[in-house]
């Protein structure tokens, strides 16, 4: 399994290793495309290489006419097979941690919550690729108030840090007694305002914890971005006169977060990359999502 495990990582570096070619020879073809269509002679660096590209181009078909990436790599399984998480915390966790992580529990499906004991990094790794996981998500906290969540992505990630603030657990909300048991169907998600190509990212690693939701389910799940900080909402809906008369009710929890990471690599990945990584003194004009 470690010597697999070590291959499939050694040719999934291989594979990103290309990309920089590839974006090259896309960008090539993209200009003879232009110019074909356009009617116009061809760019003097690339007459050289003219019968090349031309043979490429006719070659092409949906598939390869367009750039793939290490993105559609990591998640090439999205959609055909159902997402598995296992959620767990940080060692020796609090009360209040506790009661959160079970709560998140119920609002991901598919997800089993699994105590963390003495357990280490790469044992943990190693027994969710073992049994099929597709994701891990780690919940940390500070005094007893959760304070961050990891999304590790397997087998080969990305993993993705978020501090969370101003956290309410379902039993801090007011009228709790109105809340009743929450539903476990499969939520519809609303991803807002991810625009830019970080927050495309973002929400690939927050939507693929989730599997398609069937039309009929009254349970809603909202990411919505504002000023690079995601407010994470629950609800449920009614609508018993129709559109109308739609009624939403908090189901909860609710959070805050802030991403600060993403790396190409597993929790437990001490050589991998940074995609991204938040620097203090950023210019805060130009928002990174």
């Amino acid at each position: 399994m470690i010597r697999r495990n070590a291959r499939l990582r050694r040719e999934y570096i291989y594979r990103k290793s290309l990309e920089g070619k590839e974006r090259m020879l896309y960008e090539k073809k993209r200009k003879v495309r232009e110019c074909l269509e356009e009617g116009k002679p061809l760019p003097t660096e690339l007459r050289a290489e003219e019968a090349e590209l031309r043979r490429l181009i006719e070659m092409e078909d949906e598939n390869t006419a367009v750039i793939r990436t290490h993105v559609d790599d990591e998640y090439r399984n999205a959609g055909v097979k159902d997402p598995k998480v296992l959620m767990t915390t940080a060692r020796d966790p609090s009360s209040r941690l506790m009661q959160f992580v079970k709560e998140m529990k119920l609002v991901v499906p598919h997800c089993e919550r699994v105590n963390r004991g003495s357990m280490v990094l790469p044992q943990m790794v190693e027994m969710a690729r073992r049994n099929d996981f597709t994701d891990i998500v780690v919940f940390h906290e500070h005094r007893g108030q959760p304070d961050g969540m990891v999304v590790c992505h397997l087998p080969h990630g990305p993993t993705a840090y978020f501090g969370l603030s101003n956290v309410v657990m379902r039993h801090d909300i007011k009228d709790r007694a109105d809340l009743g048991t929450m539903s476990e169907a499969v939520p519809h998600i609303i991803m807002d305002s991810f625009t830019s190509r970080l927050g495309e990212r973002t929400s690939n690693i927050l939507k693929h914890l989730f599997p398609p939701a069937k039309s009929d389910s009254k349970r809603i799940i909202t990411f919505a971005n504002r000023d690079d900080f995601i407010s994470f909402r629950h609800h449920t809906y009614l609508m018993p006169k129709g559109a109308k008369s739609l009624q939403l009710f908090e189901a909860g929890p609710r959070f805050e977060m802030k991403l600060f990471q993403i790396r190409l690599g597993t929790i437990d990945s001490k050589e991998a990359d940074n995609e991204y990584v938040l620097r203090p003194y950023q210019n805060a004009k130009k928002r990174a999502m």
